[in-house]
Formats: C-alpha cells, sequence, structure tokens
C-alpha cells in the first residue's frame, strides 16, 4: 500500500497518526478484497485552520471539520443505497484511491466530547475518509445507514466500539 502522509500539524506525530492510518486504511481496503498494496491514497494530518481553508477553498464551507476527502474518481452508486463501482487499477497496476486531510484539532475536541480514546477517533475518521474515496457518501438516508455500517462493521475487527452509539459511563 502506499499511504503518503504529509502531517503539518506535529501533534499528529505525538498521537501516531502514522500507524493508526495505516491500520485503518489496511482493514477498510480488507473489507473490499482490495489488495492493499496495490492501492494509493494521501493522508494530510493538519490543524483546524488549514482544514477550515481546504473546507473553503473545495466546499464553500470556511468553518473547520474533521475530515475532508478527494475521491480520485467518482465511484458513486446512483440508486440510494446500492454499492458504489469498484475502482479499477491503471495501466500499471496501480489504484489511485485520492487524498484524506484530517484535522487535529477537530478531532480531539470530538473524540474528548463522546468520552472516547484520540486514537480510535483518529481511525474511525480515516475509515471514514477512505470509504468516501470508495464511492460511499452519507448525503441521502439510505446511503448513510450503508456507510455506518460499514464503518462499524471495519471497527469492530479492529477492536472498536460502535462510534455511533452513546458512552454512558455504565
Amino acid at each position: 500500500m502506499t499511504l503518503d502522509i504529509t502531517i503539518e500539524d506535529s501533534r499528529w506525530q505525538q498521537a501516531g497518526l502514522e500507524p493508526l492510518a495505516q491500520q485503518a486504511v489496511a482493514a477498510a481496503l480488507a473489507r473490499f478484497d482490495l489488495d492493499v498494496e496495490d492501492c494509493e491514497i494521501a493522508l494530510l494530518g493538519c490543524d483546524d485552520d488549514q482544514i477550515a481553508d481546504l473546507n473553503s477553498e473545495f466546499r464553500s464551507k470556511p468553518v473547520a471539520t474533521n475530515v475532508l476527502s478527494w475521491p480520485a474518481e467518482d465511484l458513486a452508486a446512483e440508486e440510494p443505497g446500492g454499492a458504489p463501482l469498484q475502482p479499477e487499477a491503471d495501466f500499471t497496476g496501480e489504484i489511485s484511491l485520492g487524498d484524506i486531510a484530517i484535522a487535529y484539532d477537530t478531532c480531539l475536541r470530538e473524540a474528548d466530547a463522546a468520552n472516547k480514546p484520540l486514537k480510535d477517533h483518529l481511525r474511525h475518521l480515516v475509515v471514514h475518509g477512505v470509504l468516501h474515496l470508495l464511492g460511499y457518501d452519507h448525503i441521502r438516508d439510505p446511503d448513510a445507514t450503508v456507510m455506518e455500517g460499514l464503518e462499524v462493521e471495519i471497527l469492530g475487527k479492529m477492536g472498536i466500539d460502535d462510534p455511533y452509539t452513546m458512552n454512558d459511563g455504565l
């Protein structure tokens, strides 16, 4: 797998972005029987200011967000709740999936608010970003149901609790 990681905020190094992202990407790709050695993804670990700039530039939303994704190609299903197209390799045999950016400040804030370990939330957001690269989305309700189900399944295989259940401390 080619996972090209650029760290623009040094707090990501302390958080262990590289090994956690490699684990999350590998788990997400394995779910779809994609050979991780054939896939290429670029990941940017940044802060809220940088992701707000990116969000403004690409989505006309000048606010920070947790994760952004730029798929290399549009694989989205036409029918709500349908399966996206499978990505295909180029003439070199490589599957270029796209780019992901993740913001440290927002990720930490969300993990703290949910009383969840930062490493688990980070892996969730990376899986979420990879699913976007693979054509999944959460704009339409049926698509959101499918995407959330896949996230729960993939994270569960990594030993991470369902991120969509509330932790009530019991």
